[in-house]
């Protein structure tokens, strides 16, 4: 149980980090692939507002989880 608690709080910190930077920083550069799609036009910026807001929220989301089961279990 204490693996899954360390796992979950690695990964949500890293998940908020990367969504942090992504939406506010806008480091679009941490998208595989990005800057060569957003120059032929396959991708918009608002797709890499899109990805930051959705890894921001699953790493807020996965460390409130983490915080559950350390304070209940």
């Amino acid at each position: 149980m204490i693996a899954l608690k360390i796992i979950l709080l690695f990964l949500g910190a890293a998940f908020t980090a990367l969504g942090y930077f992504i939406y506010f920083r806008k480091k679009y550069n941490l998208i595989n692939g990005f800057e060569s799609d957003y120059k032929s036009g396959r991708k918009s910026e608002s797709y890499a507002k899109r990805i930051g807001a959705i890894e921001f929220i699953a790493g807020i989301f996965i460390l409130s989880a983490d915080i559950i089961l350390i304070v209940f279990m």
